[in-house]
């Protein structure tokens, strides 16, 4: 009876006896109330010094605050050395496969006369409480998604040389369900991550409203109590999923406590499993990881009928939303100024990619995935090109580039070949020839285009007999047709005069440039 607190209306009572001379033994029957109990009272009484009027004309709450509380035990040297050691529980328990039955058999250990293993447990749930008081948060099916890295690491053994390397565990967990997946990968960044929330969704076989995320930068660029930027990419990928972000609250989360939990549960009962294997490759780490996790998917909850498993195909499935049809294909973004050639440069390839000609000078986005790049200018497409690896190449689209541009970007031999040939047959085979007599062809364009310009000049057949004679005297280039249409026999050096092309007045160098 001790330990029960009395009610405020016998302590009335009680109070009212004893002024009207009763014994105490007398109130101790009439009240119920034991008479080492009435003492207690009657001293804490008569150490206030108030009167019964007094004591009267207080409410219920008040007196209970007079003599309820100082009625309560206080804890003996027992629990105040329990106590102290609850601060380091609660860190040891972080630790992979630490349980409290294992810390209690280290308490015990070294305090035998301590408490037992069940009164361990119950004050150190009832000290957590008093420490970490939390609202309880009810999930709805097919709502959230917690997803967080764990704070330990897994590890892969290089088989020829036995190097270590420590590999990332991301887990996810849904709220109604909580069933859990898990995924071990090389990095925390974004690319990564993004790939293991995806992968996350395919295993669960559909999307809920929200991914709730810790605020890694992956995921957040600049954490807000109030609105936190979210990474774009990871953004552009909760569009694509037809879901939404919402990231747990900065500094110290108390709405994603599923996820945390999975994670201690993931240290019991799957890390410790793995840790008594060596993996070499990621693909042999998950293939143990996913068999680990159906393990624990399938065991009954604690206390219920069901699994996790179970449960989750009777409440949550039917309430996640479809899958798109086509996955998310992951997209970088650099920013970068268009140059005065219409082009822009995507630094990780050096390679170089056509703008529309008015964009010259301004800023704009590219957004690349494996397969294409898409340029942005104030959020709207300019172009799409197919992503081209080549270093220093550049890849265009003609419709880009300004007339003058245009022009130059067609110059070809093949080009000069067809003008050429469309002229007369002694034209191309001399305008091949100036190709050939060229270290590289592009070095022959500005003089082929010389050559061919003549026809509108002198007309097909006097160009076709200066290529013929040219030819004679192995000689392909421009200055020898502009000697012979000029009649300077000197220059082709030649002993007999060309009576067969009159010279023309109207031929000047500058054609050269036409």
């Amino acid at each position: 009876m001790a330990n029960k607190k009395t009610d405020m209306s016998k302590i009335r009572q009680m109070l009212r006896l004893y002024h009207q001379g009763e014994s105490k033994l007398k109130i101790s029957e009439l009240t119920g109330v034991s008479r080492n109990t009435f003492k207690k009272y009657l001293k804490i009484y008569e150490q206030l010094g108030l009167t019964l009027q007094e004591i009267e004309l207080l409410s219920d709450q008040e007196l209970d605050r007079l003599f309820g509380e100082r009625l309560l035990p206080q804890p003996g040297e027992k629990y105040k050395t329990l106590e102290s050691y609850f601060p380091t529980i609660e860190k040891k328990l972080k630790k992979r496969g630490i349980t409290r039955q294992i810390l209690w058999q280290e308490y015990i250990a070294s305090h035998p006369d301590g408490y037992q293993v069940t009164q361990f447990k119950y004050h150190y749930q009832q000290w957590l409480k008093r420490s970490k008081p939390v609202m309880h948060i009810e999930h709805s099916a097919g709502d959230k998604m917690y997803v967080d890295f764990s704070g330990q690491k897994l590890h892969l053994v290089d088989k020829e040389t036995g190097e270590i390397t420590d590999v990332e565990a991301f887990l996810s967990v849904l709220g109604a369900s909580q069933l859990l997946y898990m995924e071990a990968t090389y990095s925390q960044c974004k690319e990564d991550f993004i790939n293991c929330c995806e992968h996350a969704l395919i295993s669960y076989g559909g999307v809920p409203k929200a991914i709730v995320p810790d605020n890694l930068k992956s995921a957040v660029i600049k954490s807000s109590l109030y609105e936190p930027t979210i990474n774009q990419a990871f953004e552009n990928f909760a569009l694509h999923y037809s879901t939404t972000v919402l990231p747990a609250r900065s500094y110290k989360p108390k709405d994603k406590s599923l996820v945390e939990g999975a994670v201690r549960i993931a240290y019991q009962r799957i890390f410790s499993v793995l840790d008594k294997k060596i993996f070499h490759t990621l693909e042999e780490l998950n293939a143990a990881i996913r068999e680990a996790v159906e393990l624990h998917n399938n065991a009954k909850l604690t206390g219920r009928p069901y699994s996790r498993r179970e449960l989750f195909e009777e409440i949550e499935r039917p309430a996640l939303q479809p899958l798109p049809a086509l996955p998310y294909e992951f997209k970088r973004q650099q920013y970068a100024t268009v140059a005065i050639n219409c082009y822009v440069c995507l630094k990780e390839d050096k390679h170089y990619y056509s703008i529309p000609y008015k964009y010259i000078g301004k800023k704009v986005k590219l957004m690349y995935s494996p397969t294409q790049v898409e340029i942005y200018s104030n959020y709207a497409l300019l172009t799409v090109h197919p992503r081209v690896r080549k270093l220093y190449g550049y890849t265009y689209d003609p419709d880009h580039l300004a007339s003058t541009h245009k022009y130059l970007t067609e110059w070809n031999p093949e080009r000069f070949i067809r003008w050429a040939e469309s002229i007369d047959e002694t034209v191309k085979a001399f305008i091949a020839g100036l190709m050939d007599s060229k270290s590289h062809p592009e070095q022959a364009y500005k003089a082929c285009q010389g050559v061919l310009g003549y026809e509108r000049k002198v007309g097909r057949e006097r160009l076709t007999n200066a290529c013929k004679r040219a030819m004679e005297f192995d000689n392909y280039s421009y200055q020898a047709i502009r000697s012979i249409l000029e009649n300077k026999y000197d220059m082709l050096a030649c002993g007999e005069p060309i009576t067969d092309i009159p010279p023309h007045e109207n031929i000047r160098g500058g054609d050269y440039y036409q």
